[in-house]
């Protein structure tokens, strides 16, 4: 069942990540690559794109970071996780990025680069294109 943490209406490109990201220490705040060289994302920007992770770690500061790249015009579109922590909430609550949780399932079943459409009015708030 998905659940809407934070609203919006987007269309992109998906980015997954199996990995779990901490938005403190592996994400960019001006360019918003990917900058941690052990995270499966190395050197990709997430600007732009609908960002598939699990959930988000580490520090609460996180979600200044998300601020940031969302400040600097480097965020992605939107965000959707299997589990959404507090971090990764507030700061897409603060940056007013649409942030929605998934299923497993649904999880498995996105794709790095498949185009979606994300709607949290919609009673599906996901359609695959």
């Amino acid at each position: 069942m998905n659940k809407i943490l934070v609203s919006g209406k987007v269309e992109g490109i998906i980015l997954k990540s199996n990995d779990p990201i901490n938005f403190l220490g592996t994400v960019d705040k001006k360019t918003g690559i990917i900058s941690d060289k052990d995270h499966s994302l190395f050197e990709k920007p997430i600007k732009d794109s609908i960002l598939v992770f699990p959930s988000g770690i580490g520090s609460s500061v996180g979600a200044y970071t998300i601020y940031s790249i969302k400040s600097n015009n480097t965020s992605p579109l939107a965000m959707i996780c299997k589990k959404a922590d507090l971090t990764v909430a507030t700061g897409c609550a603060l940056a007013n990025i649409p942030l929605i949780t998934i299923s497993d399932e649904e999880f498995e079943s996105i794709k790095t680069g498949m185009k979606i459409s994300l709607d949290t009015d919609s009673t599906t708030p996901i359609h695959y294109q």
